[in-house]
């Protein structure tokens, strides 16, 4: 564990390093903004809450989460740097979870920084803090979900525009599919199937943190896709090394 966690320092500095990590953050919080304040009737609905900024986020992240997981294996195999990481003495697993570690903790920091947002409602309202909270774990988990999709898909390509299309289109799917028109579309379905696409949505898992509960069914899905994609990535990585 101690090589993934050297790795993921490393990577996490990487990203300061240049001035996009501070671009991104700052366009973070201004769609945020936005978002929450304007496009969410924030002070129209006369609510003390977050309800806009977290019904908001799943969209905002299928395009901004994408775009930080698209260069973490397409970089290295475009900058043919790739093989030198796989030749150190560090397992292929520590060289992904360190990688997806460290974007994660960058997505937690630019996420942690919406802090005026929470402090805003408190001024504003009474709201329920723990509601709140509830939400931001479940923000964090999602966007967990996301990267690790992401770091499977820039895996397979060296490209770094190809990998962020690939993963908005299948975030997209897992978005959408427990979304209220893709749900009426297979209502004609049995209720089973019905049950199953709504299952696969993160909307459905994340809604139900959103509300206040954390249900373990629901981090169980975040934790299992997550495993799954990382697990996914070492395979891919690992038939590019072979051919």
């Amino acid at each position: 564990m101690s090589s993934a966690l050297t790795i993921a320092r490393r990577e996490l500095a990487g990203y300061f390093a240049t001035p996009l990590a501070y671009v991104f953050i700052i366009v973070y919080l201004f769609l945020t903004g936005i978002f929450t304040f304007y496009v969410g009737n924030f002070f129209e609905r006369g609510e003390a809450d977050l309800v806009p900024f977290f019904d908001f986020l799943p969209w905002l992240y299928l395009f901004l989460i994408p775009a930080i997981a698209m260069r973490l294996w397409a970089e290295e195999r475009k900058a043919g740097t790739i093989e030198l990481l796989l030749t150190l003495p560090v397992p292929l697993w520590a060289a992904i979870v360190g990688k997806f570690m460290a974007a994660w903790a960058f997505t937690a920091i630019a996420l942690a920084l919406t802090f005026p947002l929470w402090i805003t409602v408190n001024y504003l309202g009474e709201p329920d803090n723990g509601v709140i909270l509830a939400g931001y774990i479940g923000a964090l988990l999602m966007a967990g979900a996301y990267l690790a999709i992401g770091s499977c898909l820039s895996a397979a390509t060296r490209n770094q525009v190809v990998a962020f299309v690939l993963t908005v289109v299948v975030c997209f799917l897992f978005t959408a599919s427990g979304a209220p028109m893709v749900l009426d579309a297979v209502a004609w379905a049995p209720q089973a199937v019905v049950d199953t696409v709504a299952s696969f949505s993160f909307l459905t898992h994340f809604n139900g943190i959103v509300a206040g509960v954390i249900e373990m069914k629901d981090i169980v899905f975040f934790a299992t896709l997550i495993v799954a994609a990382l697990a996914a990535n070492a395979i891919v990585i690992d038939m590019k090394k072979a051919s």
